[in-house]
């Protein structure tokens, strides 16, 4: 017997659950920590942020509560449900920060890079990024 394919995911969870990834690894907590928050278990979080299960509107604001953001922060960069324009952060250059933000890597190096003083470190590291970058074509 053929064994059916899961559903697609909603593309509206899968941002939620991206938001929710990205708000929490800025803030340094481990997917356990959020759990045990919420009273759930880190394979429930992992659901939710890869979108596999929908979260519910008490669940967000549980969420939201324990990540120290507003609810309206999962939805940032969605089209307006009424006019199917963009809210302003769904942009290519914020897009582009979202999916830096959503690794690993990007991350780390925005979080230190925050930790620089503003002024000539900052600007050489930028600097360096940038010959790197362009170097590697």
């Amino acid at each position: 017997m053929a064994q059916a394919l899961a559903p697609a995911a909603n593309p509206v969870d899968l941002h939620v659950g991206s938001r929710v990834r990205m708000r929490r690894k800025i803030l340094g907590v481990s997917q356990q920590q959020l759990a045990d928050s919420l009273g759930l278990t880190f394979q429930q979080v992992q659901k939710y942020e890869r979108g596999a299960n929908r979260i519910s509107a008490s669940k967000l604001y549980a969420v939201a509560t324990a990540l120290q953001t507003p609810v309206s922060y999962f939805f940032e960069g969605l089209a307006d449900p009424q006019t199917g324009a963009p809210d302003g952060a769904g942009d290519a250059s914020a897009l582009a920060v979202q999916s830096f933000l959503n690794t690993p890597e990007g991350l780390e190096l925005a979080a230190l890079f925050a930790r620089l003083g503003r002024g000539a470190v900052r600007r050489q590291v930028l600097h360096l990024v940038r010959a790197v970058a362009l170097n590697d074509d």
